[in-house]
């Protein structure tokens, strides 16, 4: 069995390019860095947050793919990051054949909760960064995890794909996993320069109340520049506008975790 004290948060946007794989590298060094020990599931095909944190393709040998489609255990799967505390299942193009071939296997929404469940590691948290669609491997996770955290860039569009992904959620609750609860919205790419994204900002304050997190990460050279050296922002560069941030949302996300524990404990 998992161990019981693990949480897990699966990142999930159907939407590419909002800063999933992002604030998923950087949520999980951000927790690493408070002393909580820290898997982060690379389920996505393209395998970005592998990159991000320096995987040489060389050496993913067992990945995300065989936890999915050939049982492999998370013990087989696990690289070492450069971050104390912090491991990774890598993922490469491999994955995006599991999204056809789940269809015909057993149990097809639960491979991943299975492979967690036959680990023994004690992880504070699991996160998992999604693929950008709402397919079977973001089903996978979804079943997997306790909650999920939303990133939801400052556009036009944002409300209307979120409100889609909030449907989806409500499924996989009433169908699958009645445990699975959204953990927050983080809003991200904001510019302080366009007078949209402050409105979008409003917009999507007014609709979600409490869920949106404080921090929001804005849009920042540094953090784009940080992946293509093999390190998360906050490793490349602790003191730019978007490690800040995500040092922030960090510290959000275990208040609220406190508060979930206090809660339950006093039920």
């Amino acid at each position: 069995m998992a161990h019981p004290s693990s949480r897990i948060i699966a990142i999930v946007n159907q939407k590419g390019g909002v800063g999933k794989t992002t604030t998923a590298v950087n949520l999980a060094t951000a927790l690493a860095a408070v002393n909580k020990k820290v898997l982060l599931i690379d389920f996505d095909p393209q395998g970005n947050a592998s990159t991000g944190f320096g995987i040489p393709q060389a050496a993913r040998t067992i990945t995300a793919y065989d936890l999915v489609m050939n049982e492999a255990s998370i013990e087989e799967a696990v690289l070492n990051t450069a971050i104390p505390r912090l491991k990774i299942v890598p993922a490469t193009m491999d994955l995006s054949g599991a999204e056809i071939e789940l269809v015909s296997v057993t149990r097809r929404e639960f491979r991943l909760r299975d492979a967690i469940e036959r680990s023994e590691l004690p992880f504070d948290y699991i996160l998992v960064d999604c693929p950008p669609s709402l397919g079977l491997l973001t089903i996978n996770a979804m079943v997997a995890a306790a909650a999920v955290l939303v990133p939801l860039q400052c556009e036009f569009y944002a409300l209307e794909g979120l409100s889609h992904l909030l449907k989806t959620v409500e499924l996989v609750r009433t169908r699958l996993n009645p445990e699975l609860s959204v953990q927050g919205v983080v809003l991200t790419m904001h510019d302080r320069r366009n007078r949209l994204t402050d409105h979008i900002e409003q917009d999507v304050r007014a609709y979600l109340g409490d869920q949106v997190y404080e921090a929001v990460i804005p849009r920042n050279v540094r953090m784009s520049e940080a992946p293509s050296h093999g390190k998360p922002a906050l490793i490349y560069d602790i003191h730019c506008p978007g490690s800040r941030a995500y040092l922030k949302l960090a510290a959000e996300l275990l208040k609220r975790e406190r508060q979930r524990i206090n809660e339950q404990e006093a039920a």
